[in-house]
């Protein structure tokens, strides 16, 4: 966990997420629990729960009293829907800033961008 960035329960609901969207967790699959969360992070249990909790009140977890929290079924929907919506505010813009700020073209830009996609796999 990286305590300079974001809150830690937040990049716990970010840890679930990814699972989600990447397919290690799939709809109807229970979730990490609280405490395994907060044992695998090193964190303390409310923390964890409280990063579960923004999941559930998002409509990707659903509580299941007394054997944990589950997976929906719209889960990766909601949260690729929500991150298409940030991509151009959070990473876009600042990419584009910085880009200016160092004298790119547009054209310089456009194939750093395609390099950077070829070798992670996205032209394949």
């Amino acid at each position: 966990m990286n305590a300079d960035t974001e809150p830690l329960f937040i990049q716990v609901a970010r840890f679930v997420q990814d699972l989600i969207v990447d397919g290690s967790l799939e709809p109807g699959q229970r979730a990490p629990s609280t405490n395994e969360l907060a044992a695998f992070h090193e964190i303390n249990p409310a923390t964890a729960r409280k990063g579960l909790t923004l999941l559930v009140d998002a409509g990707v977890l659903e509580k299941r009293r007394g054997i944990g929290m589950f997976v929906t079924a719209n889960a990766r929907d909601v949260i690729t829907s929500e991150r298409r919506g940030e991509l151009a505010g959070s990473f876009i813009a600042p990419l584009i800033d910085e880009a200016l700020r160092l004298g790119y073209t547009r054209a310089e830009l456009h194939t750093l961008i395609d390099k950077v996609a070829e070798s992670r796999g996205m032209y394949r």
